[in-house]
């Protein structure tokens, strides 16, 4: 892996680069059956995302090792591989895992959005070499389902009910034939998926009726729905995991007290769930209180700490922040935050000095 003083430059990396190391320490020992076009055979594609410490490989992926199994399965087969669930449950970064892992490439991604086309998803031209010398190879610009069945790779698709129907159902053919026709190259033009093409996609829950996917679409895939944790205890520790990590990355001096971090997850488990520790009834705000936000929400409290505070996360710190992931574009989820704090949050302020500290906090900013 690179040194962090170069990986330091980036943002982020994707997963080959990042676990370079990891991806090569499997490929030495990877004695099992490989499918057509893998780079890793399902066993050591398994190891890579839920770890296998006698080899140093760390758990990238928590809470559902059958999940992860299932989709390593699908990939195998023709059908694509459709992950669903509610936003920062992990989908996106399960997708990249495993294009890194069987592919080598995860940067084949197509980005669902209500402006996607259908030539950003298979090809385009060149209009000026399209002039000059015709539908040649030369002027054709590729999009990501032409790379990956020209590569044998696997192609990521975010957001797919994003996307207006007719676009979604652009892939159907793909899917079900394998093949791509580009009808300006005539007899010629029948592009056939080589061995290790395959689609991911991706769907947020919360974009349920945006653009419904059509049965004919969703018969090519298999679904799995990716589920947010429930057990406190393991997601306090990997949110620990995960915010210390980014802090290293960048290289910053934070203490992240577990305490606080308790605090805060509970809170998010009881806003997304609805019902506190205690049964009481909590209305759910519209955003969504992911582990993923959690990790967000703590990694800018940090930042706020060790540039404008003591160096230690403290209950201002994340309250600053917790306004912002919360309070987005809903009024009404300032009141359900003031309710949760003023019912669960004031109990529990007469006993820990932590949840006194938030819930002042979280007054004067609200």
């Amino acid at each position: 892996m690179q040194s962090a003083q170069v990986t330091k430059q980036y943002i982020k990396l994707p997963p080959e680069r990042k676990y370079e190391n990891e991806l090569s320490a499997l490929i030495v020992q990877d004695s099992g059956p490989k499918p057509d076009g893998w780079k890793l055979s399902p066993k050591s594609v398994r190891k890579f995302i839920l770890g296998a410490p006698e080899l140093g490989i760390t758990q990238k992926v928590f809470g559902n090792d059958d999940l992860v199994e299932r989709s390593i399965i699908t990939l195998i087969g023709n059908q694509g591989l459709m992950l669903v669930g509610e936003p920062g449950t992990a989908k996106t970064l399960l997708s990249e895992l495993l294009s890194s892992a069987i592919s080598g490439d995860s940067r084949l991604t197509i980005q669902g959005t209500a402006g996607t086309t259908e030539d950003q998803i298979k090809y385009t031209w060149n209009y000026a070499l399209l002039l000059n010398e015709g539908p040649c190879e030369k002027a054709l610009v590729p999009a990501p389902i032409y790379e990956g069945m020209t590569q044998g790779k696997l192609v990521r698709f975010e957001e797919i009910t994003r996307c207006p129907a007719e676009v979604q159902d652009s892939v159907i053919s793909i899917l079900s034939d394998k093949q791509l026709l580009i009808a300006e190259w005539g007899d010629s033009g029948r592009i056939l998926a080589r061995q290790g093409f395959n689609l991911i996609a991706t769907a947020n829950l919360r974009d349920k009726g945006v653009n419904t996917m059509s049965s004919a679409l969703k018969r090519r895939f298999n679904f799995e729905t990716v589920q947010p944790l429930t057990d406190l205890d393991f997601e306090v520790e990997l949110v620990m995991q995960e915010v210390t990590q980014q802090f290293n990355w960048q290289q910053y001096q934070v203490e992240l007290p577990t305490d606080l971090v308790t605090m805060l997850v509970q809170a998010f488990q009881e806003l997304r769930g609805g019902t506190s520790k205690d049964g009481i009834d909590i209305k759910r705000p519209s955003t969504v209180m992911s582990t993923a936000e959690a990790v967000n929400l703590l990694y800018g409290a940090g930042l706020r700490s060790a540039y404008l505070g003591i160096g230690k996360v403290t209950a201002e710190d994340i309250a600053s922040q917790l306004i912002g992931v919360v309070l987005k574009d809903d009024a009404d989820d300032r009141k359900k935050l003031a309710q949760y704090f003023n019912t669960v949050g004031q109990e529990r302020a007469r006993r820990n000095k932590h949840w006194k500290t938030l819930v002042n906090a979280i007054g004067k900013l609200s």
